[in-house]
């Protein structure tokens, strides 16, 4: 991979996006390389929770790379909006759990990428923006459609619709992020979460996921039988009966299933 790095350590894998020079703008090879490592990932019953994080102090992700877009035509603009579409719904879907580690400037597609990890923690110096309107385009990477999901749909409106640039602290107020820390804790303290989320019956939490992420596509009676249904399948599992009898016996746990 010439723009990731990945390490992988105790089931957690931090992926790095590694373009320093660009402030770690995703360029077309960096979404496809991206792609192919969530791939790789999703099929590994040895990594549980992703940290998604870029690389520096400076950047996470400062968006998509204009020196590329500049030259793109209609159809071009399209094809790299559905490229970033793929890898970015495979980090939102993939069994295991992301996590983003904003560790600076969030801005555009990296606004974006970050939205499309299960959740935000934040170090203190982090920026976050859409501010495509500016360069007169619209977000497409999802930012039209994420953000008013996650923040209310006026406030995300008015990100999209100023630029303005919103801080850690203005991040969390709104719901964007979790936590705020400082960057030399961010990493850590992902981990700390990560552990909590490994310690748990893993399958159970992919269930989870997968029952938020399609639930809230739909309508409040049937997201509760999808509810129902996949709460019916995790009472198939062997997780559920160690993790109860564990309970009613009184003792610690072991949990296997993914």
């Amino acid at each position: 991979m010439n723009n990731l790095l990945m390490e992988v350590e105790n089931e957690i894998a931090v992926v790095t996006i590694n373009r320093p020079k660009a402030l770690n703008a995703l360029n077309t090879e960096t979404i496809v390389e991206l792609n192919e490592c969530l791939k790789d990932i999703e099929a590994r019953d040895d990594i549980k929770v992703v940290i998604l994080t870029g690389s520096g102090q400076k950047s996470f992700v400062a968006g998509a790379d204009i020196s590329e877009m500049v030259h793109q035509n209609p159809a071009e603009g399209r094809a790299f909006g559905l490229k970033a579409k793929e890898a970015f719904g495979r980090l939102e879907n993939m069994r295991q759990v992301t996590i983003a580690a904003v560790n600076g400037f969030a801005l555009g597609g990296g606004c974006e990428i970050s939205m499309s990890c299960d959740f935000r923690v934040a170090s203190d110096n982090a920026k976050f923006a859409q501010p495509e309107t500016g360069l007169g385009i619209i977000p497409g990477f999802g930012g039209t459609q994420r953000l008013p999901r996650l923040v209310n749909k006026g406030i995300a409106k008015e990100m999209i619709y100023t630029c303005d640039m919103i801080s850690a602290q203005r991040a969390y107020e709104i719901g964007l992020v979790n936590h705020v820390v400082s960057q030399d804790e961010l990493i850590d303290f992902c981990k700390k979460i990560a552990a909590k989320i490994i310690d748990k019956g893993s399958y159970a939490v992919s269930i989870a996921k997968q029952a938020i992420n399609m639930g809230l596509d739909m309508d409040l009676n049937n997201g509760l039988t999808l509810e129902a249904n996949l709460f019916g399948l995790t009472m198939s599992t062997n997780d559920k009966k160690e993790g109860m009898t564990a309970f009613l016996e009184k003792r610690g746990r072991t949990l296997t299933d993914f």
